[in-house]
């Protein structure tokens, strides 16, 4: 069994903190559901609460070291090759009704690349990390991803643009489902990327796609991925994930044939035989 190097348990324990705060305030969702004002407010709360938490720990065990946050923005350090990419409340829709599928989420890039990854689910109280040369770890539970090699047999997660985005990507994202229904077992929807890429690691799902991701969504779950022998890639098989925000991972042998489906839904009359 590896474990988590001195900076990972540092990772580890930030998430763990703004976990039980998300907690504490989760429990108080259900009753916010009735209210006339909602619970929007309050969950925004929450958010912040768990980022305040995260940044506190971590700025105090890393002193210098710069951020990119979903609250935040970028926050610039002293040590210019270290930063940490952070999510407090991935799957915030679902928080919001109720729903216990959420995570905390941090990474840290390391010289302009993905070194390290924790994915927090706080209601079931699974710490995903992986680390560069460690790989990635669910316990005591190294983690693989799935060896399927046959569309057909495989289930896919994915996450739907939202209300208020352009036409384009819901007319896109529609043709994409077509395409994708009858190619393989299932499709699934479960609303936090974080958590479908740490899936994904431990073989849970066979992949995952999803266009328009900001960097925290995903930067996490992409080192899991690859730690666990995943391949973690471009939509369109070419370009950053992290500038992009389209990401494409599987194992090496779904990932081509995922590439190549979500190419035919790239065409206005997409070839689905």
């Amino acid at each position: 069994m590896s474990k988590p190097s001195a900076l990972g348990n540092v990772i580890i324990e930030a998430a763990r903190k703004a976990g039980r705060s998300l907690a504490r305030d989760f429990g108080e969702v259900e009753y916010l559901q009735v209210s006339k004002k909602g619970p929007a407010d309050f969950v925004s709360n929450a958010d912040h609460r768990a980022e305040d938490i995260i940044y506190e720990h971590l700025t105090k065990a890393r002193p210098g070291y710069g951020f990119v946050m979903e609250e935040r923005g970028i926050v610039e350090g002293s040590d210019k090759t270290n930063k940490f990419i952070v999510d407090p409340l991935d799957g915030t829709l679902n928080f919001l009704h109720g729903q216990p599928h959420y995570a905390v989420s941090i990474a840290l890039e390391r010289e302009g690349k993905l070194f390290s990854g924790v994915v927090y689910d706080v209601a079931k109280n699974e710490i995903f990390w992986g680390e560069t040369g460690r790989g990635a770890w669910l316990g005591q539970r190294k983690l693989r991803v799935g060896g399927r090699r046959n569309l057909e047999e495989a289930v896919i997660a994915t996450g739907t643009p939202w209300v208020g985005k352009a036409e384009e990507y819901h007319d896109r994202f529609a043709r994409e489902i077509q395409v994708m229904t009858r190619s393989v077992a299932g499709l699934r929807r479960y609303g936090s990327a974080a958590l479908d890429l740490a899936w994904v690691a431990a073989g849970r799902f066979d992949g995952f796609w999803e266009s328009h991701l900001n960097p925290w969504d995903i930067a996490a779950g992409m080192v899991l991925v690859r730690e666990a022998g995943g391949a973690v890639g471009e939509i369109s098989g070419k370009g950053d994930v992290l500038q992009t925000g389209s990401i494409l991972a599987s194992n090496a042998d779904l990932q081509p044939q995922l590439e190549r489906k979500l190419k035919q839904a790239g065409a206005r009359t997409p070839n689905v035989d």
